[in-house]
């Protein structure tokens, strides 16, 4: 398959470039900068660079053309203004996934945020976040043609994967590496019966290609 992930720089994109290109995926990593470049090709991936806070959904779907899947790993980063979450975590998300479908890709897995809801109330910078990653989340899962999973984990961590984790609709709250995110990732991106789909994913005690199984089974 060939899998383009926004967001491309990002610390879980990395480590998903890294497994999909170690399972002779074609991976495009989508990144702001040119100077990144160089990182992504080291993770096995093929940098192309596009602002998707800039660019138009034209100029996104050519990049697109010839995916399986989509992935939206972008997000706006720590100290970021509140405009930056919208034009971000939901606007950049939007646009990728009109992009994808005018691309004529049907697969799309977004990296959102446990917590993230539409409706959240509050005025602190992360209120809007997860106000924005909410707003995100709910349109790519209401996009007809589009076929949408949202993973939304716990608290990130560096530590390193142990590989085991609780993946479900509600899982409660707790941390996760990031290692054991893009490993979840990856397995969702090849699990078409994951679409339409939104999993909270923590540490736990289940394999992941097993906890991808059980909440998305193989069709046959």
């Amino acid at each position: 398959m060939r899998i383009a992930i926004a967001g491309g720089h990002g610390q879980i994109a990395l480590r998903l470039e890294r497994l999909l290109a170690a399972r002779e995926h074609g991976v495009a990593g989508i990144v702001r900068k040119a100077e990144q470049e160089r990182e992504l090709r080291e993770a096995g991936a093929e940098p192309v660079v596009l602002d998707l806070e800039s660019a138009s959904v034209d100029e996104t779907a050519a990049v697109l053309e010839g995916a399986d899947v989509v992935v939206f790993a972008a997000w706006a980063g720590p100290g970021s203004s509140v405009e930056r979450k919208d034009t971000v975590d939901r606007g950049a998300a939007v646009l990728l996934a009109d992009a994808a479908l005018r691309a004529g890709v049907r697969r799309y897995v977004i990296v959102s945020s446990m917590g993230a809801d539409a409706s959240h109330e509050g005025d602190d910078v992360f209120d809007h976040y997860l106000r924005a990653k909410g707003a995100a989340d709910a349109y790519v899962l209401s996009l007809p043609g589009l076929e949408a999973t949202v993973l939304r984990p716990g608290m990130l961590t560096n530590d390193a994967g142990t590989g085991l984790v609780n993946l479900a609709p509600s899982t409660g709250r707790g941390p996760v590496p990031r290692d054991d995110v893009a490993a979840t990732l990856a397995e969702l991106v090849e699990s078409p019966s994951a679409a339409g789909l939104t999993l909270e994913l923590i540490s736990g005690a289940v394999p992941v290609g097993e906890a991808v199984r059980a909440v998305a089974p193989p069709s046959h």
